[in-house]
């Protein structure tokens, strides 16, 4: 929607029907700590009521505020409507750490998946950042990331791109049925009872132990925060491109945290050692010298040895839950 159609819709609408339509608007006015101002008229009218010395000491009006509560929700609004558009991105290369150019060009649609693989500290991580911030010759790489072909503005950006890091740390003092809904409310998620639910049921699955609702988020072991972290992404955001850094690392179902995120038509770039993940994919990137060294299309041959490098990986993870339950590793569990 345009500034001025909502200007308009500001003037005429209550704040409580703006924040049922729009309930970002309710965090806009905690950020000038007008959390208690009267919700049953337009926010000009409301606004009579609070203090001009409260406004001023965040260097506005009561005219400013209703401006830039427009151009916020004229800003939300725009790049919800981007995302929702993005149907391929491209990476042109750049240079490694040699400064030897890459020479490739390589477009990734909705839906596929791309893993990244090469020793530690090759620059796995680099390419990542570099789609993460839509980099435009603008990082030490060079390298230029284009979305449905073109060139990305500032506003859209850094709106478009999920990223599940290998560390996940969280701050707020939130149980994790607030932090869900927290993220519900804010994406304008029309049924956040449900989404909440999904996404707690789907993080649960994935995790190697159950946590419930009532649990403070800081108090979730890694692999269950990344559990919650993935569940939100697929259920919750529309980030069309998401980032996976070593996934396999995090004591979750890895296999299981893939699929569900191909099945949201995401683009999915994934950081990893492992090659049942790796051989998933439809492309695999190779990075050498901190730069891109080869693009493999996965082969008819590497996926019917799927088959084979997951039973092995089966008989791992059987070892591991072993482990975790303290049983012991005797012989006749290895041959079974």
């Amino acid at each position: 929607m345009k500034i001025e159609d909502l200007i308009i819709l500001l003037d005429s609408q209550n704040l409580n029907k703006v924040i049922e339509d729009y309930p970002i608007t309710a965090d806009f006015l905690a950020n000038y700590r007008l959390n208690a101002i009267s919700k049953d008229q337009p926010i000009k009218a409301a606004l009579v009521e609070v203090e001009e010395e409260m406004l001023e000491e965040f260097g506005l009006d009561r005219y400013d505020l209703t401006q830039q509560l427009a151009l916020f929700l004229s800003a939300f609004s725009q790049s919800e409507t981007a995302i929702n558009q993005v149907s391929s991105i491209t990476i042109n290369g750049g240079w490694n750490k040699f400064k030897e150019s890459e020479n490739i060009s390589l477009t990734v649609y909705a839906g596929e998946i791309i893993s990244i693989v090469g020793p530690t500290g090759s620059g796995k991580s680099r390419l990542l950042n570099d789609i993460e911030c839509l980099a435009q010759k603008d990082t030490p790489t060079r390298r230029q990331i284009l979305v449905n072909g073109e060139a990305v503005d500032e506003i859209g950006r850094f709106e478009m791109v999920a990223q599940l890091s290998q560390n996940m740390n969280f701050v707020m003092d939130l149980t994790v049925r607030e932090f869900l809904e927290m993220h519900a409310k804010c994406r304008l998620l029309p049924d956040i009872n449900t989404v909440v639910e999904k996404s707690f049921e789907c993080a649960n699955q994935l995790a190697g132990e159950r946590f419930s609702e009532a649990t403070k988020v800081t108090q979730l072991s890694g692999g269950q925060s990344r559990a919650l972290m993935i569940a939100d992404t697929a259920f919750m955001s529309d980030s069309p491109i998401v980032l996976i850094d070593e996934i396999e690392n995090a004591g979750i179902d890895r296999k299981q945290a893939l699929l569900i995120l191909s099945k949201r038509e995401k683009i999915i770039f994934i950081s990893t050692h492992d090659p049942l993940l790796a051989l998933s994919a439809n492309k695999r990137i190779v990075i050498k010298n901190g730069g891109i060294a080869q693009i493999i299309v996965t082969t008819d041959e590497e996926k019917n040895n799927l088959e084979a490098i997951e039973k092995v990986d089966n008989a791992l993870q059987k070892l591991r839950n072993s482990l975790r339950q303290g049983e012991l590793i005797t012989e006749e569990l290895l041959i079974g």
